[in-house]
C-alpha cells in the first residue's frame, strides 16, 4: 500500500498530473484541513508545489469540502448545547468532479431553512449564498453589509460545518493559516479576502440513482486500496453500508470489471481487487527486505495500526506519526513489533 499510494520514495509522482492521480486515490477520505498539503500530498508528490492543487481546483477538475456532517448541525441547538467552531483541524476531503457520484446523499444541513449550530453571521452568509449562488468575497461583504473580518469568520464556520466550498483551495488555505488570518504578508497572500475564486454551497446538485452512487463508492475504494475487504475500510466515513457495497462489488465482479477472491490472508469475508493490484501483490512478495523506513502522519489513510493488526489504534491526529520498516511497525522497545504485510494488501 505504501507504493500503491505513492508514499514510498521510488513510487512518488510529479507535477499537476501526479497531483490529480493522488487526489483520485484519496478522494472521499477526510483528513484535518491543516494536514493535507504538508503531511499528505507532500509525502506522495515529489517537490510538491501548491500551485498544482490551485490549478486543479480553479479549472474545476477537483473540488473540496467537509462531507461528514458536523454534530452541531444534526441536533436542535436551541438550548446551546453545541455550536460549530471554526478550526484548522476540521476534517475535509477532495473529490474529482467527474467521478463524484459517490457524494450523495446531500448534507442534511444544506436544505434546512435555519442551519443548526451556526452563529448569526454564518447564517446570514449562508442565506446570501442560497439566494445569490456562488459569489466572490467582495460580493458577500457588499451584499450582507457586514465587516470583512466578520465574513471571514462566517465563511470558515460554514466550511467547518460542511456546508461551503470554494473554487480554489487557496480560499481554504488562507483561512487555516494563522499568519494570513492575522493579516501578515503582502499582496494576494495577505488575507483570505484576497484569494481567487468564488464561495458556494457544497451540495447543490440532484441526488444520484442509488446503484450508480454505490458503484461509484466501490470504484473510489478500489482506487484507494487496490484490494478491498471489510476490515480495510474501518477508518472510512461517508460510505454506504458494507452490505450495499458487497452487492455492488459482486455486480462489478459478475461483469468482469474487477476480481473477487482471497488475496490477503488472515481476514474473514469476501475480498475484491483491481487486476493490476493483484499483479502488484505478487510482484511485491518476490522483493527482498531493503531496510527502508517510512514515516507517515497518523491522519494518513494508511495509518492502519490497530485496524488490520492487533493492538491499540494510533489516533488520527495530524501531530502524531506512524513508522514502518519493511512492513513492520516501529514501536517502543518494551513492545513487540507487529508485522503489517503492506505489500500483501496493495
Amino acid at each position: 500500500l505504501l507504493r500503491w499510494q505513492h508514499i514510498a520514495p521510488a513510487a512518488q509522482v510529479i507535477g499537476e498530473r501526479g497531483t490529480l492521480e493522488v487526489l483520485r486515490q484519496l478522494q472521499g477520505f477526510e483528513i484535518p484541513a491543516n494536514a493535507w498539503e504538508r503531511q499528505i500530498l507532500a509525502r506522495r508528490i515529489a517537490d510538491y508545489d501548491p500551485k498544482w492543487l490551485d490549478q486543479l481546483c480553479l479549472t474545476g477538475a477537483v473540488g473540496w469540502g467537509r462531507l461528514s456532517p458536523h454534530p452541531a448541525t444534526l441536533e436542535d441547538s436551541a438550548e446551546g448545547k453545541r455550536r460549530v467552531i471554526p478550526t484548522s483541524v476540521a476534517p475535509i476531503t477532495f473529490f474529482i468532479r467527474e467521478e463524484a457520484d459517490w457524494m450523495t446523499p446531500k448534507h442534511p444541513g444544506a436544505d434546512q431553512p435555519e442551519a443548526r449550530g451556526l452563529s448569526p453571521i454564518a447564517r446570514q452568509v449562508l442565506d446570501f449564498l442560497r439566494q445569490r449562488g456562488a459569489s466572490f468575497f467582495t460580493d458577500v461583504v457588499r451584499g450582507t453589509g457586514k465587516l470583512k473580518a466578520e465574513i471571514e469568520t462566517g465563511l470558515w464556520e460554514l466550511v467547518a460545518a460542511g456546508l461551503l466550498t470554494a473554487d480554489g483551495f487557496d480560499n481554504l488555505r488562507s483561512l487555516i493559516d494563522p499568519k494570513r488570518r492575522a493579516g501578515q504578508g503582502s499582496g494576494r497572500t495577505a488575507r483570505p479576502r484576497h484569494s481567487s475564486g468564488r464561495w458556494a454551497l457544497l451540495h447543490t446538485g440532484d441526488a444520484v440513482e442509488k446503484n450508480r452512487s454505490v458503484e461509484s463508492a466501490c470504484w473510489m475504494l478500489l482506487k484507494r486500496y487496490g484490494i478491498v475487504f471489510r476490515d480495510v475500510i474501518a477508518r472510512e466515513a461517508n460510505l454506504p453500508t458494507w452490505r450495499e457495497l458487497l452487492i455492488a462489488f459482486r455486480r462489478l465482479e459478475d461483469r468482469g470489471e474487477i476480481r473477487g477472491g482471497r488475496f490477503v490472508d488472515g481476514f474473514l469475508g469476501e475480498q475484491f481487487a483491481l487486476p493490476v493490484a493483484v499483479d502488484s501483490v505478487r510482484a511485491m512478495r518476490k522483493l527482498p527486505a531493503s531496510g527502508e523506513t517510512i514515516t507517515i502522519s497518523a491522519a494518513d489513510p494508511l495509518n492502519l495500526v490497530g485496524i488490520l493488526v492487533p493492538g491499540d489504534r494510533v489516533p488520527a491526529i495530524s501531530g502524531k506519526t506512524v513508522m514502518f520498516k519493511d512492513g513492520v511497525t516501529e514501536v517502543p522497545a518494551m513492545q513487540e513489533p507487529v508485522r503489517i504485510d503492506v505489500a500483501a494488501i496493495g
